[in-house]
């Protein structure tokens, strides 16, 4: 069953200290202070998780139907696309909670994990 934009956005809010805010048109999902980790495109049907280039690397090579870099210089920096429509919740929870732990402060990471 692909994810739909509604799955992509509670499974973001669902992690701590984070809500939603916009940027260029487009909802985001931030963790306290204002870091962005993800961004949606409902129109389009896509999400972008922040991730390190290492951490795409691997996604995109475990599903590159799902996990596409952005292109141009963020994609170079770890920017990544979503394909919901070819997305699974499981792999989409790991890839927001990946670009959540980069995102949020130490100690809130700690707390998530202490909880």
């Amino acid at each position: 069953m692909p994810v739909t934009v509604e799955n992509f956005r509670e499974i973001a809010l669902g992690f701590p200290q984070t809500f939603e805010g916009a940027h260029m048109g487009h909802p985001d999902f931030r963790i306290r202070g204002g870091k962005i980790f993800a961004t949606l495109w409902p129109k389009e049907g896509w999400g972008m998780v922040i991730l390190t280039p290492d951490q795409q690397e691997g996604m995109v090579t475990d599903a590159p139907a799902v996990f596409v870099p952005v292109k141009g210089g963020w994609g170079l920096r770890g920017c990544t696309h979503v394909v919901l429509k070819k997305a699974g919740k499981k792999a989409v929870a790991v890839a927001l909670a990946v670009a959540w732990r980069n995102a949020a402060p130490r100690k809130v990471v700690e707390q998530a994990e202490r909880a």
